[in-house]
């Protein structure tokens, strides 16, 4: 693990929204450690240090406990909705070579065929993977695919040791043509095809004279 993920944790006594929020107002965020049997255990994490370290899906932090080392994974950042404000997170106790269920961020790379955009139907996957060898996305290319081309779940190349828990056959990126673009190319089909027929009249009457 990064020395960059130990966080330091204090344990609390004191509940309730008004302590929560002295506990924000001095750079603290409350939090709550469960799982494997364990009971609840609510700390007090740093807040500049956590904030930085949930930007990233699904991360396990080793965890210093009154001194007792423990990794845990973040589960769930409960935000103010207004200030986007970390109100408190849930964290749930792991072990190195567990294996947990996670939703993996998708990340498109490449570029597909020109005229045509990709869009990306599923932005997640459900994955199982080692507990400290979570990864940060996973990788879908769509370089030069054309028109009606998709992937489906089945298709992404997952991480060595992970393990796909959707369907396979769920959609995650799909190819097509703007609907603008498909409007101008009839219109100017039509376009041709009439002035095509116009000509084709003009040229019968002068045929005709």
């Amino acid at each position: 693990m990064s020395t960059d993920t130990k966080v330091h944790a204090e344990t609390r006594e004191q509940f309730g929204k008004g302590f929560a929020r002295r506990l924000r107002a001095a750079g603290q965020i409350p939090a709550v450690i469960y799982g494997h049997g364990t009971e609840p255990v609510h700390v007090a994490l740093p807040g500049h240090q956590v904030g930085l370290l949930v930007r990233r899906a699904n991360a396990v932090l080793e965890l210093d406990v009154d001194g007792t080392q423990q990794l845990a994974l973040v589960k769930d950042v409960q935000r103010d909705p207004v200030h986007q404000i970390i109100e408190h997170i849930d964290l749930i106790v792991v072990q190195k070579g567990e294996k947990v269920q996670v939703e993996v961020p998708v990340v498109m790379i490449g570029e597909s065929f020109s005229g045509t955009i990709a869009t990306l139907d599923n932005t997640t996957v459900r994955l199982e993977v080692e507990a400290t060898h979570i990864p940060e996305h996973v990788e879908v290319d769509i370089d030069g695919l054309e028109d009606g081309a998709h992937l489906t779940a089945g298709d992404l190349t997952l991480p060595k040791g992970a393990a796909l828990l959707d369907e396979r056959d769920l959609l995650i990126v799909a190819i097509s043509v703007p609907a603008a673009t498909v409007e101008a190319e009839e219109e100017i089909a039509d376009d041709d095809a009439a002035e095509a027929a116009e000509q084709s009249a003009e040229s019968v009457e002068a045929a005709a004279e």
